[in-house]
């Protein structure tokens, strides 16, 4: 007698398959999504001056106590004229601003308009991912795949501790750097003289400075160290 097992066979094997299904983690991102704005104020200058002109000083002060220009910002300054003096108009502004906590950079454009400089104000929100997340059945995990809620804590961490969401488009331009102290430090490598790290002190938070518990307890009472259950 001979059996037929094929009609039979395909259909559990079909339901098996959905069964192992492997989940993507892309299912589920933990992603920052990142909005944001521009605005473009343009403030007047003495005519081949470096000086604002009047009220121009004002309106920077007016504008930074209404909370049209923040900290968390990214300012932009671009100032007309030959590049010394763009170079102290900016620095003009910028010192205005630098009152009120905003730090500002600084681009050359050749489209201001003479004995003017823009002021360019990006500013940007984050909004946190939708966590945590658990939408992965964890009923069946034969692949070990990332579950759909890992990695929801360190993105959730970063966006709401970021203190310039603009940080999290593109980096700031870094200042100058040291020569001396960098090639210092490199001479100092090479002759094999670098400077060790400070003696720690004691922190008033600590009995010791060391790295582990001596087992002793404050005041010198034996038993309630690291061998106590």
């Amino acid at each position: 007698m001979k059996f037929r097992l094929y009609p039979v066979a395909l259909p559990l094997l079909l339901g098996l398959a959905a069964c192992v299904t492997e989940y993507s983690k892309s299912e589920a991102p933990a992603e920052l999504r990142v909005d944001g704005a521009e605005t473009r104020i343009e403030l007047a200058f003495a005519g081949g001056s470096d000086r604002l002109a009047p009220g121009e000083a004002g309106r920077l002060d007016r504008l930074a106590l209404a909370g049209n220009i923040r900290p968390a910002d990214r300012v932009v300054i671009s100032a007309a004229g030959p590049p010394r003096l763009a170079e102290r108009r900016a620095a003009a502004i910028s010192s205005e601003l630098l009152r009120y906590g905003i730090v500002a950079q600084t681009l050359a454009l050749d489209a201001v308009p003479a004995n003017r400089a823009i002021v360019a104000v990006g500013r940007y929100t984050v909004t946190l991912p939708s966590c945590p997340n658990w939408s992965q059945s964890l009923s069946y995990d034969f692949t070990n795949a990332l579950t759909s809620n890992y990695g929801c804590a360190n993105v959730t961490n970063l966006g709401l501790m970021v203190a310039s969401p603009a940080d999290l488009v593109s980096g700031r331009t870094l200042g100058p750097a040291n020569g001396t102290t960098a090639v210092n430090a490199v001479q100092r490598y090479l002759t094999d003289r670098v400077k060790p790290p400070p003696t720690p002190t004691a922190s008033p938070f600590a009995a010791t400075t060391g790295g582990g518990d001596t087992g002793g307890a404050p005041g010198g009472a034996p038993g309630a160290g690291a061998g106590a259950p």
